[in-house]
């Protein structure tokens, strides 16, 4: 496979990885307001990923997939609701563990990281045109 090619695929398997990176900050966006409706249920923890190399012996190089997906076992906060359903004897409701902040700043980064794939991809189709019109 040539080396054009070979950046390309690579570029792309980061595409591929920093979308499924923004799909999870999605979901973590979505629930970060979300209550247990009853007593002694948890609310929505979040969810992190991680990142590993791959060889891809097709291409001849390392690329990057997504190790997995699994949840932050950070504390949960509390607010005081005693009116809540899922309350507890205290009047205190547990909150979800995600931070929008966090996830804001995690979102900012896949898309840069994506956009950064997408300029290899892009790069290495415009010398791969050329490459082909010179010889022409």
């Amino acid at each position: 496979m040539d080396e054009l090619n070979k950046t390309a695929l690579i570029g792309v398997s980061g595409m591929k990885a920093q979308s499924e990176r923004l799909r999870v900050v999605s979901e973590n966006l979505a629930n970060a307001d979300s209550l247990p409706t009853s007593a002694g249920e948890q609310p929505y923890r979040r969810k992190v990923l991680s990142f590993r190399n791959v060889l891809d012996k097709q291409v001849g190089a390392d690329v990057v997939k997504v190790a997995k997906v699994d949840v932050d076992r950070s504390e949960f906060q509390k607010k005081f609701d005693p009116k809540h359903p899922a309350a507890d004897s205290d009047g205190y409701v547990m909150t979800p563990n995600v931070n929008p902040l966090i996830e804001l700043m995690d979102m900012r980064e896949a898309q840069r990281s994506y956009e950064a794939n997408l300029n290899v991809v892009n790069v290495s189709k415009t010398m791969l045109t050329r490459t082909v019109d010179m010889l022409r």
